[in-house]
Parts: structure tokens; C-alpha cells; sequence
């Protein structure tokens, strides 16, 4: 019997066609020996629909169709089962499901939002677990906690927009110590939106004005002077960790673009971030490449990531230092374009990412999750009596 597998993608998100991209190559890649694959879109009023045609990127071209033909849905559990239920005055049961494969980037799908509605149903997903893409996703909480593991970073600050607009300022003298060039990235998104470089203070204010209209949160770094930018895929989960080969990546702009990411010079459909300028593997040293694939390790690990990322790295090529930029848990195309170097064809790439996400279900299932008492049975009305730290 097929494993029947909820693949979801779309959602209220500035990176929602890009997850449409990488849903579509993943469905398209799946062995269909061994799963059922369903399809669940979510449109960006963050609508649910199922139906076989949303495997085929043309249909998206044409809004109005996909939403005739596909099926307006829910997810439910119900007699230990997991449902996809049609809405409308005749609700009816679609199809039922064993595990879901989210592919959402950025908010509301890779941050921890659509996780947390997952765990709640009760139903097994891959990638990593709700708190791991919270940090995952905010860039500052994914520093903070990297610095404290003793993952190297570069020098940073962090604002509100709220005490920005309220003394602007201050906020500006206060990043200026970091010291020009610098790069302003709105906390939570992803695929380089909002992302500017500030070379003096009216830069700094114009690229402060625009993150700002995308989040309420803003991380300011320095910047790394004679950079070259490398990535690494990571598989596995905090048990074992495998990795993939370094690629450097390019651009020719002061950091990678959405457009180097995603646009590029294609005028088709974007294969994601497949069309940036790669060199595979990476011309560092054997001593920089033992580094980023340890600090790789480590940085999954302090984070609690789960299934497969991709670890983005800044290399100070005069000082050798190396850099852990920021993780991407759930990467553009799932970064199968760096295992399949390794000799690991795609189909295996997903077929282990779902091998590790039922491993990790059981894991929890077997955890102690609820005691068996009932302290409502001591409620008054006006306290609980016999709890902890209340004298009988």
C-alpha cells in the first residue's frame, strides 16, 4: 500500500511563487511507487485546495481555473485519522493522508506557523519541527543562538521599527558603529527580500525605510570585505548529519538577489535558485572546506533542524575566516541541485527526507507527553488546590 503524502506549498507569503517552483519540482521527482502524492495549494489569501492538476505549473497561470477544477479543503483529524475534507454546504471527505511535506518558504510556512498548525492536527511532517524554524526563519534569534553555540557570525545589531520611527537617530548612531558597508535585512524573510547594502548614512536610512516595509524586526551586519559566499546542504537530523558538496556562488551585485536567485537571464519558468552563477564545488581551500563543513554540523545541530537545509556562509578570503550567514529550512528546490553532485539522485534526496521525518515522529510519540491526573477535579471555582507549592 502507497504512503499517501500531503505535499503543501503556495501560502501568504512575498516567496510564494517560489514555493510553487519547488513544489512542483519535488512533486515531479517523488517515487510514485511508494507514495501517493496530493497536492495541497495554498493560495495567498491563504485559501486550501487539492487536486491532481496542481502538479502542473501552467495552472497557475490562470487563477480562475485552478480554483474551478481543484477542490476548496481542510485538514482534520478523525478517528486517528488525518482528513482532507471539501468545504461548501456538501462537505466530503477527499482523501485522507499519512504525512505531510511542507514546501513553503518564508512567513506564515517556513517560520514555524504552519508547523505548529501540523503538530496540533497531530499528524507526522517533514523538515524541521515548529521551534527549529521559528529560529530558523528570524534571523536574529537564528544569530543569537548560533553566537551563544559558538558558531562564528559576523558582528550585528537589531532593531523594532517602532524605536526606529520613534528616534531615528539614535538608532542610526548606534549602527554606525558596526561601520560602512553594511547590509539591512528585514528579520524574517527570506530569498533576499527587503535586503540592501548601505555604503554611508543616507544609505543606511533608505535601506532601513524600505526593509521596514516588510517587517517589524530589522538586522543590520557588517560587511564582509573580500567575500566569497558559499553554500552547503545538511541532511539528517540532531542523531546524524550528512552533507553535500560546497558550491560558491556569484552575483554581481553586492550580495545575491532575488533576480540572480531566481530570475536570472531565463525567461521561462525559474528553476530557483538553480540559476544563480555556480561554481560546484567551491575554489576554497581544503582547510575552508573542513571548516564550513564542521561549523555546518554544529550550526544544525544548536539550531535542532531536522531533514534537509541549506546552510549559507561568508568567507573573508584575506583573513580565512568563515562565517555562518543564515540556514534555510526549507531550501529553493530543496537544494537538490547540491546532492546530486554527490551521486544521490533527487528521488532518494525526498525519499530520505521522509524516512528521517517518520523517524523523528516516532521518536516523539514515545516521549512522555501528558500525566495521568486531573487537577480540574480539584477546581473550586476560585483556585486549584493540592498543586504544586499549596499545603494540603
Amino acid at each position: 500500500m502507497k504512503i499517501k503524502l500531503g505535499v503543501i506549498f503556495g501560502g501568504v507569503s512575498v516567496e510564494h511563487e517560489v514555493s510553487i517552483i519547488t513544489a512542483v519540482q519535488a512533486m515531479n521527482n517523488i517515487d510514485t511507487v511508494k507514495y501517493e502524492i496530493i497536492p495541497i495549494y495554498i493560495t495567498k489569501d491563504g485559501v486550501w485546495y487539492s487536486g491532481a492538476m496542481l502538479k502542473d505549473i501552467k495552472i497557475y497561470n490562470d487563477m480562475d481555473l485552478l480554483k474551478r477544477y481543484a477542490k476548496e479543503v481542510v485538514l482534520y483529524k478523525k478517528d486517528n485519522q488525518f482528513i482532507l475534507q471539501s468545504k461548501g454546504f456538501f462537505k466530503k471527505e477527499v482523501t485522507d493522508l499519512d504525512i505531510c511535506l511542507p514546501i513553503m518558504h518564508g512567513t506564515n510556512g517556513e517560520d514555524g506557523s504552519l508547523q505548529g498548525y501540523l503538530e496540533t492536527v497531530g499528524i507526522p511532517y517533514c523538515e524541521s519541527d515548529h521551534y527549529a524554524s521559528v529560529v530558523g526563519q528570524d534571523k536574529i534569534f537564528m544569530k543569537q543562538i548560533w553566537k551563544d553555540s559558538g558558531v562564528p557570525v559576523v558582528k550585528f545589531d537589531w532593531f523594532y521599527d517602532i524605536d526606529y520611527e520613534t528616534n531615528p537617530d539614535k538608532i542610526i548612531e548606534r549602527l554606525e558603529k558596526l561601520g560602512y558597508p553594511m547590509i539591512v535585512k528585514p528579520a524574517r524573510l527570506g530569498s533576499s527580500v527587503g535586503i540592501s547594502v548601505a555604503h554611508d548614512n543616507q544609505g543606511l536610512r533608505d535601506a532601513i525605510s524600505d526593509a521596514i516595509n516588510y517587517d517589524s524586526k530589522i538586522l543590520v551586519e557588517e560587511m564582509v570585505q573580500n567575500l566569497t559566499e558559499v553554500n552547503i546542504s545538511v541532511l539528517g537530523n540532531y542523531r546524524k548529519q550528512k552533507l553535500s558538496v560546497i558550491e560558491e556562488v556569484g552575483s554581481d551585485s553586492d550580495f545575491l538577489t532575488y533576480e540572480d536567485k531566481y530570475v536570472g537571464g531565463n525567461k521561462g519558468a525559474s528553476k530557483g535558485i538553480v540559476n544563480t552563477k555556480r561554481i560546484i564545488p567551491a575554489r576554497i581551500s581544503d582547510d575552508l572546506t573542513d571548516k564550513v563543513r564542521d561549523i555546518a554540523k554544529k550550526a544544525f545541530r544548536a539550531l535542532g533542524s531536522s531533514g534537509v537545509v541549506r546552510i549559507d556562509f561568508l568567507i573573508d578570503k584575506e583573513n580565512n575566516k568563515v562565517y555562518a550567514n543564515e540556514i534555510n529550512s526549507i531550501p529553493g528546490s530543496l537544494s537538490f541541485y547540491l546532492w546530486d553532485k554527490t551521486d544521490k539522485e533527487y528521488q532518494d534526496l525526498l525519499d530520505e527526507v521522509l524516512t528521517i521525518a517518520i523517524r523523528d515522529y516516532k521518536d516523539k510519540v514515545n516521549k512522555t507527553r501528558s500525566f495521568d491526573t486531573n487537577i480540574l477535579k480539584s477546581f473550586s471555582g476560585n483556585g486549584v488546590k493540592g498543586v504544586k507549592g499549596v499545603k494540603k
